[in-house]
């Protein structure tokens, strides 16, 4: 069985050109914060240096390829998560 959709009391209502009257839309709230987006695209920045410092050289054992680029990748990832469940200033 369909439930009716009910107008909230109070909301404002804008007059068209046809006649038809249409709740004025709200203003758009988005889930993160423009901080949270700027240190997850600093993230994203910092997981692909990672990548490209893991494919320098031809030398499969040097210590960019296997030490220092994962703990860059790493640091991306821990970014991003931090970016994620870091709540937005309202």
């Amino acid at each position: 069985m369909a439930q009716k959709f009910e107008k909230p009391a109070g909301t404002p209502v804008r007059p068209s050109i046809l006649g038809n009257s249409k709740p004025a839309a709200a203003p758009v709230q988005f889930v993160f914060g423009k901080a949270n987006y700027q240190i997850l695209a600093v993230s994203v920045l910092i997981v692909t240096l990672g990548f490209i410092l893991m494919s320098g050289t031809t030398d499969i054992y040097s210590t960019t390829k296997i030490v220092i680029a994962p703990l860059v990748v790493l640091a991306g990832f821990g970014l991003a998560f931090y970016a994620i469940m870091k709540k937005p200033v309202a």
